[in-house]
């Protein structure tokens, strides 16, 4: 039997959205970003799309997620593709009869942008207003429990992974441990290709796992995250083999009281840019300023990097609800590299550091077997 409407939690965000696009004239939104389509309907399918107007939401989808969408969405109206997916967007909205549609345009390739504009004769393609983002900013009970979990995940496999790292071993290797003891736990996927930083490498925010070998004295850089309910986890631990040379010692000490100061400034109504510039004058005072190369951090839930962007580029002001990575770093090229991150949620009153693992200089020191 066809269900008729859907889940409340889809149903308030949907009513939000419209009530966004009434007052901006918008006949109907095309939404192409999965955890946007996620947010609003609870469709996991891939390469899809779906149409929201004052009265429907369209999926566009194709036959390898019948079933999913017969499970998640049969509240909805569901085009199956046989061949590109745009083509069959136009046609959806052509079959609207909406002429003031609203997309994504950062989220959304140009080729497929400049397909729509040549294949919708007389509709107006409009920038859609910022209201999603913002929407997900936010989370609510259901949200942040179930980021509590990927954080739980994220830690356990950290930990059991710390104890199978052996000398010799490679850095591929031990992102293939560290995403294995994830999936163990119940991780559908890793939250984004996890970063395992030997010595020199380390010195790359985003490096690529290569074959760096662990070595006595090297200096390791982990940044992991889990997915589960696709809400993700992301945190990033720096150890050192043995012993920490007196340099790295002395930028560790840096980094973490600069995490501590910006998570101690964190409060809903604060501006992302001050707690940002608490971090960054630390690090700063400490002598390496231009070595914290990246903004402090960024919003994390369905996607592992969204909105908003905890850097000295946003005015934006905290809310209650937020959940941010801290994640202060200190890189030498050619030497390595120090990051610690956390996941934070934003409270009315400061904040609540949802990950933890330990970061003391005490514990960054690992004993490994040869």
């Amino acid at each position: 039997m066809r269900q008729k409407n859907p889940p409340r939690q889809f149903q308030d965000r949907l009513d939000q959205v419209r009530r966004d696009m009434r007052e901006k004239s918008i006949q109907a939104l095309l939404i192409a970003h999965p955890a946007d389509y996620f947010y609003l309907t609870g469709f996991t399918g891939e390469d899809s799309a779906i149409l929201v107007t004052s009265r429907s939401v369209v999926v566009v989808t194709d036959g390898r997620f019948e079933g999913a969408a017969q499970k998640e969405v049969g509240w909805t109206s569901v085009r199956f593709r046989k061949g590109e997916l745009t083509p069959e967007l136009i046609a959806a909205v052509q079959s609207s009869r909406c002429t003031r549609v609203a997309i994504q345009p950062t989220k959304m390739s140009v080729a497929t942008r400049e397909a729509l504009r040549k294949g919708l004769k007389g509709v107006r393609l409009v920038d859609a207003p910022p209201t999603l983002s913002q929407m997900r900013e936010c989370k609510n009970a259901s949200e942040l429990k179930k980021i509590d979990i990927a954080i739980r995940v994220a830690e356990s496999a950290y930990r059991a992974m710390l104890k199978t790292i052996r000398i010799g071993q490679t850095e591929l290797e031990l992102a293939a441990r560290l995403e294995y003891e994830m999936k163990r736990r119940g991780s559908t996927e890793p939250a984004f290709g996890s970063i395992v930083a030997i010595d020199a490498n380390a010195a790359l925010p985003h490096a690529v796992p290569g074959q760096g070998r662990v070595k006595k004295g090297s200096l390791i850089l982990f940044d992991w995250g889990a997915t589960l309910d696709g809400y993700r986890s992301d945190l990033t631990r720096t150890v050192f083999v043995g012993s920490i040379p007196t340099k790295f010692k002395a930028i560790y000490e840096a980094v973490l009281t600069s995490q501590k100061k910006a998570i101690a400034a964190i409060c809903a109504g604060v501006r992302m840019c001050d707690v940002d510039a608490v971090a960054r004058q630390h690090i700063t005072d400490c002598g390496f300023g231009d070595r914290f190369t990246h903004g402090l951090g960024h919003g994390l839930g369905l996607d592992v990097h969204e909105s908003p962007s905890l850097s000295w580029r946003s005015d934006q002001k905290l809310r209650a609800g937020m959940v941010v990575t801290v994640e202060p770093g200190i890189y030498l090229p050619g030497l390595g590299g120090v990051r610690i991150e956390d996941d934070v949620r934003v409270t009315s009153k400061g904040c609540q550091v949802m990950s933890h693992l330990s970061k003391s200089l005490a514990t960054s020191v690992i004993d490994v077997a040869r």
